[in-house]
């Protein structure tokens, strides 16, 4: 796929899945638009699966697709908070994400 087609795919995919996330925490941002395939450049996935990083006490929930590229985060929270917000979205229906999720550095 040609790289402009799969980024504007992809910012709309990942809008998505920032304004879900904004729903829950406040506050979200957008990560990845596109990743690279055997077919060249494609735009993240449709799904919406949440998972969370944590560094010391402070989690940071995360949106992803099917492959783990992060869609769009939260910002730095605390864990107790972060659990129980995964635990709401998952409640509602939001699948949870168990793999090492891929986030810009």
């Amino acid at each position: 796929m040609q790289y402009h087609k799969a980024a504007y795919i992809g910012k709309e995919r990942s809008k998505k899945a920032q304004m879900k996330l904004f729903e829950y925490t406040g506050y979200a941002m957008l990560t990845y638009t596109i990743k690279t395939g055997n077919s060249g450049f494609e735009p993240v996935g449709e799904e919406m699966l949440v998972g969370g990083l944590t560094n010391g006490n402070e989690m940071i929930i995360m949106i992803c697709d099917a492959e783990g590229f992060a869609k769009a985060q939260s910002k730095p929270m605390n864990i107790n908070e972060g659990n129980k917000i995964i635990q709401k979205m998952t409640n509602d229906g939001m699948p949870r994400y168990e793999g090492e999720i891929k986030t810009v550095s």
